[in-house]
């Protein structure tokens, strides 16, 4: 008998396994992942950016555990050796009509309590000199990490603690009993007094495996990248940032220095046809199935029905995608670019239409559910961890920590 049972070996789910290890020391916790290893999906497949928080609503989850999550992220990297920058990054404006929405975003970013100035043009080109815009607001916290590293180190930790961490294990079934619930997977049954479910992509499913209804829907979208050249990773020196449609959930395709040197250009946003659609021709019948016989699929696309045919457009037209990351450097030419991997969002999408815009989590009798982690929850991981083990109540036989 475990005390908790999470599902997921992510960034979430693992440092939910470490929080719940610090708090009862004499806790059995017990991890599953169905892949082969840690940080297989979004995780491993993210931009590897410490946001700052700029973006989100002053008194959600997520203005908050980001803010706190940039400073609590940098200082675990720091205690384990992990690879990180504090390199800060530049949001740009480069038409007249985006300048009102970048003075929002620095209104915004003053709210949320992050450390922002605004910049002139000439002030963007002493720190991107190769940037071409109006003017630009600076933030100074945003850094670049190694979360492959994080999540392994959050692995470590746990299997230091004594939890069973058990890779290669699919959840089938989860079925309530007197005492708890037993999870039925691939590898035999495992039985558990609480369950968090940190499964993503598919974590609606888990949820509704577990009798409990997130009221959203996942939905994957997958963001493409390019990547500079060796020979042109000279045009970017930190990450230089478009100002986003405030209407859309996405921040628009930006430059990104990545912790190994190299320069990652992009993501658009487009709908995967398979949950872990990694490539174009990825296709999954029950994922495909289930978007397009949602409701609230359906009234998203005619919301955005704009900026959806352009993200599609950019998605099969390099041509088309050079041009939105020349708005941001103009010298960036077609043959600078190579296709590199691409990551899939897993969006939460309610019956109305409406995208679950914070982190999205649900209690369950003998369970709690993340059923909206995407960006920034790496960055949010020890943050989100922390409120999760928060909202479980502490078993009878278990103390916790003084410290906690």
């Amino acid at each position: 008998m475990y005390d908790f049972a999470i599902v997921g070996g992510g960034i979430v789910g693992l440092s939910t396994g470490m929080e719940l290890g610090q708090r009862y020391p004499d806790a059995r916790i017990l991890v599953l992942e169905k892949e082969n290893r840690w940080a297989f999906h979004q995780t491993g497949n993210n931009s590897g950016v410490i946001h700052s928080g700029i973006y989100y609503k002053p008194g959600s989850f997520k203005a908050k555990f980001c803010r706190d999550g940039c400073q609590s992220m940098v200082a675990f990297c720091q205690e384990h050796g992990i690879d990180y920058e504090v390199c800060g990054k530049v949001i740009v404006a480069t038409e007249e009509r985006e300048l009102p929405m970048l003075e929002t975003l620095y209104n915004r970013g003053l709210e949320n309590g992050i450390q922002v100035a605004k910049i002139t043009a000439e002030e963007v080109k002493e720190i991107e000199p190769h940037v071409s815009c109006l003017a630009g607001v600076r933030v100074f916290s945003t850094g670049i990490a190694n979360y492959k590293q994080v999540c392994q180190k959050y692995a470590d930790l746990i299997q230091q603690q004594g939890g069973d961490l058990r890779l290669n294990t699919k959840v089938l079934k989860i079925v309530d009993t007197p005492k708890g619930q037993v999870i039925e997977t691939n590898q035999g049954p495992f039985e558990a007094r609480f369950v968090i479910n940190c499964a993503g992509l598919h974590s609606d499913r888990i949820a509704r495996l577990n009798q409990v209804d997130p009221q959203a829907k996942i939905v994957p979208f997958r963001g493409e990248y390019y990547e500079l050249t060796p020979e042109k990773r000279y045009l970017v020196k930190t990450l230089i940032y478009p100002v986003p449609n405030p209407a859309f959930p996405f921040l628009g395709v930006h430059f990104t220095k990545m912790i190994d040197g190299s320069v990652h250009a992009g993501p658009n946003a487009v709908l995967s046809l398979k949950r872990e659609g990694y490539k174009k021709t990825d296709f999954d019948l029950r994922d495909f199935t289930e978007v397009m016989t949602y409701p609230g699929f359906w009234k998203l696309a005619a919301k955005h029905a704009d900026e959806g045919i352009q993200e599609i457009i950019r998605s099969f037209s390099k041509a088309a995608f050079v041009r939105s990351l020349q708005r941001l450097i103009p010298e960036v030419q077609s043959e600078d670019l190579v296709p590199t991997h691409a990551g899939v969002r897993a969006q939460a999408l309610m019956n109305d239409g409406k995208l679950v815009d914070d982190f999205l989590i649900v209690k369950g009798e003998h369970s709690i559910h993340v059923c909206n982690a995407p960006s920034p929850a790496a960055t949010s991981s020890l943050e989100i961890g922390k409120a999760v083990a928060a909202q479980i109540p502490t078993p009878q036989h278990l103390q916790p920590t003084l410290s906690v």
